[in-house]
């Protein structure tokens, strides 16, 4: 049978590798730029801000939004009225983060391509990206400054805004293209965009899809917001067909269960059904990933739905849930790039998610304790 094939190709060890570890199954050998990731990076400007700030500007305590002009005044009077905290973030370089923290070593398992700005802000997030041993190659312009992302906190809600910048001016001709950068989407086998991307170059998250497809390597996309499923779901789901991890939490599930018409609000449902689109690579199967915050994971596989609950955690010792989406997804590559089975997957996403909320920002300790 085709569809048991790749199976056969791609045993779990080699020989060698069992002679290793006679007891001990050892995950695939990770070289760098294994896992690629490509997205908006922001530097993130983050406070604990009061619903007066949220009702002033017009946001929801729990939402993603682009930046609009009556968003413009809101960056500086946050740095001007909150105890503000900075933080290199952007959804997918987040992720590539994380699951690079989890594997620890070697370094540069993960590479990220992104957007940015000649400017101080630009300078730190290439700093972070080096102290996170992540291979970052930015396409570097001068037109626009480095984007940035204000997350407004509410108890545990947070509204992010997002200024793109420079990282709107991504070319799929001026960078992916360029023969050295693309000699590192080769190297990849699992490759992760998050759906903010799909906003600034749809030509470029196709070329690496269909690569990634063609190779018959592991492509993913998160569903990231519900203005993406709203106003960009002609663009995604362009991407859809080619999509072999799809990740999303209940509100972008929702969001995405009412543009397509799909009929149904239940999350189960919703994740059957997303699973069921069609797809290009046939020798794999879609995977569906939905998240509800403290409440059961739900993952679609072919042909049944599973429910994973998360790790139980003390809500006053959630200091930021904007991290969360991020860290899971991240938790997730870390153990798939490893061709790890996926309850383990999500076992290392749910541990990678409960460490970022405890923390400010999306930041982690020096290693993790995950096994």
């Amino acid at each position: 049978m085709a569809s048991e094939e790749p199976k056969a190709k791609k045993p779990k060890l080699s020989e060698e590798e069992k002679s290793e570890s006679p007891t001990k199954l050892t995950p695939a050998k990770l070289s760098p730029n294994s896992l690629f990731g490509m997205g908006n990076p922001l530097l993130d400007i983050s406070a604990v801000v009061d619903k007066d700030f949220l009702d002033k500007y017009t946001l929801k305590p729990n939402d993603q939004i682009l930046a609009e002009d009556k968003h413009k005044a809101l960056f500086d009077e946050l740095v001007k009225k909150f105890k503000v905290e900075y933080h290199a973030g952007g959804a997918t370089q987040n992720s590539i983060k994380i699951a690079q923290w989890m594997i620890q070593e070697p370094h540069n398992v993960g590479t990220f391509f992104g957007c940015i700005g000649k400017d101080k802000f630009g300078e730190i997030l290439k700093q972070k990206a080096e102290e996170a041993h992540i291979d970052a190659h930015y396409y570097e312009q001068d037109e626009e400054p480095t984007g940035s992302c204000a997350a407004c906190i509410t108890g545990d809600n947070r509204s992010l805004v997002a200024n793109l910048a420079a990282a709107n001016c991504y070319k799929k001709d001026k960078h992916l293209d360029l023969e050295e950068n693309w000699k590192l989407v080769e190297k990849a086998k699992v490759f992760y965009i998050a759906g903010f991307f799909l906003t600034v170059s749809l030509e470029s998250i196709l070329k690496v899809a269909k690569h990634a497809s063609e190779n018959n390597k592991m492509f993913c996309l998160n569903l990231s917001a519900p203005f993406i499923c709203q106003f960009f779901k002609d663009n995604l789901m362009q991407v859809m067909p080619y999509v072999d991890v799809l990740f999303g939490n209940e509100t972008e599930a929702a969001a995405f269960a009412k543009e397509q018409d799909l009929e149904t609000k239940d999350i189960k449902e919703i994740a059957k059904k997303a699973q069921a689109l069609p797809k290009v690579n046939k020798k794999r199967q879609r995977i569906v990933v939905f998240t509800q915050g403290k409440d059961q994971t739900i993952m679609a596989l072919s042909d049944k739905v599973e429910t994973f609950p998360v790790l139980k955690i003390d809500p006053k010792d959630i200091v930021d849930t904007n991290g969360a989406g991020d860290a899971f997804v991240g938790g997730f590559l870390s153990e798939l790039v490893q061709e790890k089975q996926l309850d383990q997957c999500v076992k290392a996403a749910h541990y990678a998610a409960n460490v970022i909320i405890r923390r400010a920002g999306c930041t982690f300790p020096e290693k993790p304790d995950f096994n």
